[in-house]
């Protein structure tokens, strides 16, 4: 937290004295970077959150882990947990839309090189996530409901996720093309997937390259 500046001691009444400056009376001043150093702490707090998050759902499973398990895990206080997030609910779906934003942009990078590396990137990060492999043998049914599509905004940032790496691969990134990857791609999250790189060459060839006159 920012602390709080602490008034200047005032000046006893009947005190002569010259009068205050205008620095002085002024509002007082933050120290500079105050601000930034604060908003870095809580950003690497919420990220120690949520790899403490993902650990726990490998270690004791979605059901069993605790808000407790997950502020061991993250290295920090419970009350500071709670400062963060009310539920475990809510720490999950952070944990999963943080991994699909950076998932998206890594693979977005790789993209622009070539479409078929950034397909088997995203693949094999899904594949082998240690929390999905824990779901897929002990809870199924939270796995499918994590795999149902809707209209939430994990979905959304899914799929403009996918329409990300489209673009940077220079391929048509319609709601058809994007279907047809996001679908690929889920396919790993309950099983992990066997000779990914020919499958991600495949589907990458699949993908309409976009016309210079478009």
């Amino acid at each position: 937290m920012i602390p709080e500046h602490v008034p200047a001691r005032p000046v006893p009444v009947g005190t002569a004295g010259p009068p205050p400056s205008a620095e002085a009376s002024a509002a007082p001043r933050r120290s500079p970077g105050v601000r930034t150093r604060a908003g870095n702490a809580m950003e690497r707090t919420r990220a120690a959150v949520l790899d403490g998050a993902a650990r726990a759902v490998e270690k004791y499973g979605a059901r069993r882990a605790t808000m407790g398990d997950i502020a061991v895990l993250a290295g920090i206080a419970k009350g500071t947990l709670y400062n963060h997030f009310r539920a475990k609910d809510a720490v999950y779906a952070a944990a999963v839309e943080a991994g699909v934003r950076t998932l998206a942009e890594e693979c977005a990078l790789a993209a622009r090189d070539d479409l078929a590396d950034a397909l088997a990137l995203a693949a094999e990060r899904i594949g082998g996530h240690p929390a999905l492999r824990r779901l897929a043998t002990d809870e199924p049914a939270a796995l499918a409901a994590l795999v149902t599509p809707d209209d939430g905004p994990t979905w959304r940032l899914a799929r403009d996720g996918v329409r990300g790496v489209l673009d940077a691969a220079g391929r048509a990134s319609d709601a058809a093309a994007v279907d047809v990857v996001l679908r690929w791609l889920v396919s790993f999250v309950a099983h992990p997937g066997v000779d990914v790189a020919r499958q991600a060459g495949l589907v990458a060839a699949a993908m309409p390259r976009v016309s210079l006159a478009d």
